[in-house]
């Protein structure tokens, strides 16, 4: 059996999916890598996200994976479909199954979406949603701020929660009850978000509905990791940029110590 779960991500969002990977399919490995050297990349061309995109899985397909799971909304929003269709392994994004899931939240048909430049632009998730449900309003917003916000480390609450106060204030307006954190960043300011929009609107990440898809894939094609086993799963992360501020901030969020190793794609 292939070793393990690739996890791509433009940088430390795509934690938020290895996490309830983790959490859901406990016996599995994860090899990581975020492209933290070039994040953001909302406000890329698309021909270049396609191409760092590629460049990381290349480089996991080395670690013989059995699965890919593309932790970023951007880079699903661009190459998902076009991996897809040349994989030998099953290929997984993250935007439909949030739409599935706030499809399933919404009372009111009013649906937000938040995420970076590239993905909003995209209008992948206005596209799925009204795929499943073509009754539904769509409130998209932009909020270029929030990934390097991220990235940076979260460390002065109150500057955090100004931004987040400061880029939510026209999503306010919007008469939605359900809002997709479409960038896999963005759960890692759940909280400070949700302070903002208040307790009538539901907050939808889709890292847990991700790992459901992926365990379900993997049950399905007879290669999921089942059961007790001798050998204890080995997570590895990759990072293109200094992999000491990974460390932390992953560290933190998963709650145990990294193997973490620094690479360099160029």
């Amino acid at each position: 059996m292939r070793n393990g779960i690739g996890v791509l991500d433009s940088g430390v969002g795509g934690l938020t999916v290895a996490r309830e990977i983790m959490r859901q399919l406990p016996q599995e490995s994860i090899y990581y890598f975020g492209d933290t050297a070039r994040c953001p990349y909302g406000p890329r061309p698309q021909e270049e996200i396609r191409a760092f995109t590629l460049q990381m899985i290349d480089y996991l397909s080395q670690l013989d994976i059995k699965a890919l799971v593309i932790a970023c909304n951007t880079a699903t929003a661009v190459v998902l479909k076009e991996v897809e269709q040349t994989s030998k392994i099953p290929v997984i994004g993250v935007i439909d199954p949030g739409a599935r899931t706030a499809i399933k939240e919404t009372k009111t048909g009013k649906v937000g979406v938040i995420g970076t430049i590239g993905t909003i632009r995209s209008e992948a998730y206005e596209k799925a949603l009204k795929r499943i449900d073509p009754t539904v309003d769509v409130y998209s917003m932009a909020c270029p701020d929030f990934v390097p916000l991220v990235e940076s480390g979260i460390h002065d609450h109150q500057r955090v929660l100004s931004t987040v106060e400061a880029t939510l204030k026209p999503m306010l307006e919007n008469p939605i009850d359900t809002l997709i954190l479409g960038c896999t960043h963005y759960p890692l300011l759940s909280d400070y978000i949700s302070q903002v929009m208040g307790p009538d609107v539901t907050l939808i990440s889709s890292a847990r509905e991700t790992a459901r898809e992926l365990s379900t894939v993997l049950a399905y094609q007879g290669i999921l990791q089942e059961g007790c086993t001798l050998e204890r799963p080995r997570h590895q992360f990759f990072v293109s940029g200094k992999a000491a501020v990974m460390k932390e901030i992953a560290e933190s969020w998963l709650s145990a110590p990294l193997e973490i190793y620094q690479v360099d794609l160029k």
